[in-house]
């Protein structure tokens, strides 16, 4: 059982920068594929964008409307995957939630482990 605590939302004006973690239980993150989904308020959840470790490389990949922007990375030590996001847009406001599973990364929602989510809020 892989337990996922995320951290780091909250309300910022468009233009800012936030940056979200996800502590995760794992022992270690290789084989493992972390990603981050969103739902905005009368949305379907979005892929926004993931990250695999494997053997001292890391492999990542990004829904067109945020890459550019937004920076998915890990650090082993701390077991805690981050999402840097720059540049926000009023359309990104949403509840972002850490997902994880082992194996290679999926855009849909086939994950087996997700976190309870944390507000992101972007104000014009």
């Amino acid at each position: 059982q892989v337990q996922l605590v995320e951290s780091g939302g909250g309300l910022v004006q468009a233009g800012g920068s936030l940056r979200l973690s996800c502590a995760a239980s794992v022992r270690t993150f290789n084989n493992c594929a972390m990603a981050w989904f969103r739902r905005a308020p009368g949305k379907e959840r979005e892929f926004v964008a993931a990250i695999r470790w494997s053997w001292s490389t890391g492999s990542t990949y990004y829904s067109d409307s945020v890459e550019g922007r937004f920076t998915i990375s890990l650090d082993n030590a701390k077991n805690t995957v981050y999402l840097q996001m720059n540049s926000l847009e009023v359309g990104d406001t949403a509840v972002y939630t850490c997902a994880a599973r082992y194996g290679v990364i999926v855009t849909d929602a086939n994950y087996a482990y997700w976190g309870q989510g944390t507000q992101v809020t972007v104000s014009s």
